[in-house]
This record gives structure tokens, C-alpha cells and sequence, in this order.
């Protein structure tokens, strides 16, 4: 639902990706405007079951205090359970306090700590894992897998179990590939292209080829980029940066929706 990076943009909004798991809703980060996209693309507001924020830099947060609002206007009653950082307890205390006085549902928060992948959230159909990632500050990613059942792969034997890991924000580093070894599908922010190398690891992002590096080195089947920066207009080559490394390789865009 957001592919900008810091700086939003006529035709793309700031961080935000919505996961959907046989009917039930993921958010992942929660830029500002997120909850317009969610209309936009018709996603419902009280099927989400579990928000994730990666880090408290604004432009994955500032939609969060809208979200909430509207999900109480909407009726709302389910507890939603949302994880990130240990300070973004603190954000939602704030929120409660001064807005969700009145709101019709519990939010149940789960604060992040972890040096290597931990489970953190299950559910009948998918397990999710954080993981921390190399940011200024605390940042974390997740990785989304499939559920299935005993009968499931009795009857169908040659079935796959589907995976996705989205990682943003952060600059390359040697455990990030083992930690997604083997998923499905990997979002890894590519904020900048090869000629902006300097500036990626100055601010602590990452480039084209890191991202494809990156999907490569995890053995992973396709690879998904964004989070791009407002200095991004030639997407073509963008794109072509990546897949001289790693084939399978597609833009997000705002509003798409792709099959996983």
C-alpha cells in the first residue's frame, strides 16, 4: 500500500503492506495514509488480526493513530495484537489515552527483543518470526509461513508450504540471507540504486544489488523491491540493476496486489 521511502510522493504513499492468509489480514508497517489505501483497495478494517511495525521512523508509524481511530468507528470489538519495538509502547499508550478512551476493542501489545529469529505470533494458518536488521536504530523484520496441516499434506504430498519475509529498513549484513533461508517470496527494501552505494550505507539502507544479493545468497524463488527513494525515475534500469544478480525480480507499486 506504501512504496516511498522517507519522502512521500504524488503516486506513493510512505511504508505499508497488507498480507492476506486464507481471510485473515496482516498489516505490515503503517505509513501515513494507510488507512486510505485500505479503502482504496477495499480491505476490510476489522478482519486484521495483527499489526507489525519494524521500527518508529515515522514514515512506518504516522498512520497508525488514523488505523486504530477508524477500526473503533467501524465497529471493531476483536483484540488486535500488535508487536514492534519496545518504545512504540509507549505511541500507544499516548494513543489510548488521549483517543482510544472510547474504543470498542482491546489493543494487546507484544514488544520485540531479539538478537536472531524468534517466533512471536500464531495463528491457525501462519507462523510469524522477527528478526532484527541493521538500522540507526532498533528495526526489526518478519517472516510470514504457511501453516499446514497433517491431512493437508497427507493428500497432497508434493504441496509446498508458502513463506514471505519482508525486510525493511536496512543496509546488507552477513546473517540477514541465513535468517530468510529458503522463503518463497522476500520484500528487501532497495532504496537507492548502485550509483547511490555512499548515501545507502551512510543512512544505513540498501541498494539494488544488495537486495539481489541478498534473495540470491538466501536461496529464495522471487524477490520483491520498494521503499524507494523520491531521487528513483528510471525504473527500468532500477529494475535491470536487480535482475542482473537475481532473475526473478519485480517492482511493488502502490495498490498492487500480487499473488504470493
Amino acid at each position: 500500500m506504501g512504496t516511498a521511502s522517507a519522502m512521500p510522493i504524488s503516486d506513493r504513499n510512505p511504508s505499508a503492506q497488507m498480507l492476506a492468509v486464507h481471510g485473515r489480514l496482516f498489516l505490515i508497517d503503517c505509513g501515513e495514509g494507510a488507512q486510505q489505501q485500505m479503502r482504496r483497495s477495499h480491505l476490510s478494517f476489522v478482519k486484521v488480526e495483527a499489526i507489525f511495525i519494524s521500527h518508529i521512523h515515522g514514515d512506518h508509524i504516522f498512520g497508525l493513530f488514523g488505523l486504530l481511530n477508524s477500526m473503533a468507528m467501524y465497529g471493531r470489538t476483536g483484540v488486535l495484537k500488535i508487536y514492534g519495538p519496545a518504545a512504540l509502547g509507549n505511541i500507544l499508550k499516548f494513543y489510548s489515552n488521549y483517543f482510544g478512551t472510547e474504543d470498542g476493542f482491546e489493543i494487546d501489545f507484544h514488544a520485540i527483543k531479539c538478537s536472531a529469529p524468534e517466533l512471536i505470533h500464531m495463528s491457525k494458518h501462519v507462523t510469524v518470526s522477527a528478526f532484527p536488521l541493521k538500522h540507526k536504530i532498533e528495526c526489526y523484520g518478519f517472516r510470514f509461513d504457511e501453516v499446514v496441516t497433517e491431512r493437508h499434506r497427507q493428500e497432497n504430498p508434493d504441496y509446498v508450504a508458502n513463506s514471505y519475509a519482508y525486510c525493511s529498513d536496512t543496509m546488507p549484513f552477513a546473517e540477514l540471507p541465513e535468517w530468510v533461508r529458503g522463503v518463497r517470496t522476500l520484500y528487501h527494501e532497495a532504496t537507492y540504486n548502485k550509483e547511490m552505494a555512499d548515501k545507502a550505507e551512510k543512512r544505513f539502507h540498501s541498494t539494488t544489488e544488495d537486495a539481489a544479493r541478498c534473495a540470491l545468497a538466501a536461496g529464495a524463488d522471487r524477490l520483491l523491491v520498494g521503499h524507494y527513494s523520491s531521487r528513483i525515475n528510471n525504473f527500468p534500469a532500477f529494475l535491470e540493476e536487480c535482475r542482473e544478480i537475481f532473475p526473478n525480480t519485480e517492482l511493488t507499486q502502490d495498490l498492487a496486489s500480487l499473488v504470493l
